[in-house]
């Protein structure tokens, strides 16, 4: 049987992976991106692959790229930006942005797909959050903010939608080692607690073992330092307070 998956932010760093991992896989894969030039170089030697510029902050061409597609079987949506930037010194128009893209665009994109999977009676949803979203850092304001509005919309659907066969996963990460990172890292080391970004593999594979467990758990967090870090959050939430602000000073 035919399986389609749409990737979002396919031009590079984890859509891009993900997007490569797919094809390789036999899926029919539909790579979605602004970035023309970078959609093409995931694109190659994957004739699988049919690369579609857009703007996930745009409903309207998310829709018709759906259209387009047809059944789409798995959502990898992966699109997102995130300055880093003191929370007085963001520019309006950039917070606004960021909030379009990564926490409309993912509304835009399951808006597009959740209705057909439904009524096919199966389907996936992985959504790209951020430890971020659990524990904020300085300078990632707008980002946390989109991230953690993503988490709130997740739990929503997933409890509108349990028992229509649509698996949904949400995926929070620390810090990736992607071509973002590792330029935001070189731009303001302080920012980025001087943390070495994770493999992008390591986080696709832990979405792969969580898939496979075919079980209802809607968070994913990749590694052991992801999970504690999300622990102390709750249960000692002084002590990581501290180990953050000596970490960012």
């Amino acid at each position: 049987m035919k399986r389609t998956a749409l990737v979002t932010g396919a031009a590079s760093g984890l859509g891009a992976l993900a997007a490569q991992r797919l094809a390789a896989a036999g899926w029919d894969l539909v790579a979605v991106d602004v970035d023309e030039d970078g959609l093409a170089r995931t694109a190659a030697r994957s004739p699988n692959t049919h690369v579609r510029v857009c703007d996930v902050a745009d409903p309207k061409a998310v829709e018709e790229i759906v259209a387009e597609a047809g059944a789409v079987h798995r959502l990898v949506h992966a699109a997102a930006v995130g300055p880093l930037v003191p929370a007085l010194e963001q520019p309006l128009d950039e917070v606004e942005r960021v909030l379009r893209v990564d926490y409309l665009g993912t509304v835009h994109a399951i808006r597009a797909v959740l209705p057909g999977m439904l009524a096919r009676g199966g389907g996936d949803l992985v959504l790209f959050s951020s430890l971020a979203s659990w524990v904020p850092t300085p300078k990632t304001s707008a980002y946390a903010a989109a991230k953690a509005a993503i988490n709130a919309y997740a739990e929503c659907v997933a409890a509108e939608h349990r028992g229509g066969g649509v698996r949904i996963r949400v995926v929070c990460p620390r810090q990736v080692d992607t071509p973002g990172y590792r330029a935001a890292a070189a731009a303001d080391p302080a920012a980025t607690a001087g943390m070495k970004g994770m493999p992008p593999r390591a986080v696709l594979d832990a979405v792969d073992r969580s898939l496979a467990r075919r079980d209802e758990l809607l968070y994913v967090y990749p590694d052991a330092l992801t999970l504690a870090t999300v622990l102390a959050k709750r249960y000692a939430p002084g002590l990581l307070r501290r180990l953050l602000a000596r970490a960012t000073a």
